[in-house]
């Protein structure tokens, strides 16, 4: 039996355990949330270290990046440290490796969106820099909202080039605050307090980090393409209630949940059998198909476009085909 457990900064209210069957063996995935707390949060690492195959660090990334540079959070590592036995993830092999391929290949081979002229608000690019690329790749019109959303400021990036100036000046700094600064944790998560709707009303497809997205998205998202993770059932009917389209996560719901990249990453890891870093990026996108995980697409209403009404009927005729 293999066991992975997910510690996160997020809501307890949001914990699970699960029992699957993979690649034939039983294995036991666990999220427990920490409301914020960073010392329960590192009490529970401890506790975990050299009990279970690996952990996932939830509601905090190690480091952000934006090219090649890596700019590694304070506390993140501080409590990462913690743990000297088991393996430690924060989702980052899964967002530089399958994210990218979610939006390269996924969306317009599997789900037959196409990405190039599409307006896109990615919420946070340097938490998940691979899929900024991959929009840029793809020739997607992107704002990157990492001043609008992390940093309250009116100041959209429209360009790679501006993201990775802005961070080689300004998150040499920011990585020493606190976490809670930088990014929703605890109860704070499941607010809701709208900030620059016009970007959101702007955008077809809305991508990024979930709690950004749930904690700043205006009442009213008509016909939106959602690409994130992370989702409750409650959080997909409000995505409904405001009138988007289309959602698809990058990882699948497993037993009726939605977890986040930091538990596919260590449940990789307990498959693969050696360090994350020993791991090459085409190696996960392989785990990914050989654990048979695949992301999940969800109409959540019908769309009123003609584009996306069309790919709507396709996606009709395959499910009673």
């Amino acid at each position: 039996m293999k066991r992975v457990v997910s510690v996160s900064l997020g809501s307890s209210r949001r914990d699970s355990r699960l029992e699957l069957e993979l690649l034939g063996e039983r294995v036991v995935v666990e999220r427990v949330g920490t409301d914020g707390d960073l010392r329960r949060c590192a009490q529970l690492l401890e506790s975990l270290d050299g009990q279970v195959d690996a952990i996932g660090l939830g509601g905090m990334d190690l480091f952000l990046q934006a090219g090649r540079r890596r700019y590694y959070l304070r506390d993140a590592v501080r409590v990462a440290r913690r743990v000297r036995r088991t393996p430690v993830v924060d989702g980052s092999g899964l967002k530089q490796a399958w994210e990218p391929y979610v939006v390269l290949h996924y969306l317009p081979e599997v789900v037959g969106y196409r990405l190039e002229g599409r307006r896109v608000l990615q919420v946070s690019s340097v938490d998940r820099y691979g899929m900024a690329e991959a929009f840029a790749r793809a020739g997607a019109q992107v704002v990157y909202g990492d001043f609008l959303f992390a940093l309250g400021l009116p100041f959209p990036l429209r360009s790679l080039w501006s993201v990775r100036v802005l961070a080689a000046l300004l998150l040499p700094f920011l990585t020493q605050l606190p976490l809670g600064w930088l990014y929703p944790t605890g109860s704070r998560q499941e607010h809701n307090t709208p900030r620059y709707g016009r970007f959101f009303h702007w955008a077809e497809v809305v991508a990024g980090d979930f709690h950004f997205i749930r904690r700043y998205m205006p009442d009213h998202l008509p016909d939106k393409v959602v690409l994130s993770q992370t989702l409750t059932r409650q959080d997909v009917e409000e995505l409904r209630r405001r009138g988007a389209a289309l959602l698809v996560t990058v990882t699948p719901e497993l037993a009726g949940r939605s977890l986040g990249t930091n538990v596919f990453q260590a449940l990789v890891v307990a498959f693969a059998g050696k360090p994350p870093d020993q791991i090459l990026p085409e190696e996960y996108v392989e785990w990914m198909g050989r654990l048979g995980f695949r992301p999940r697409v969800e109409w959540v209403n019908p769309p009123r476009s003609e584009g996306l009404r069309a790919l709507y009927e396709r996606w009709r005729e395959g499910r009673t085909a």
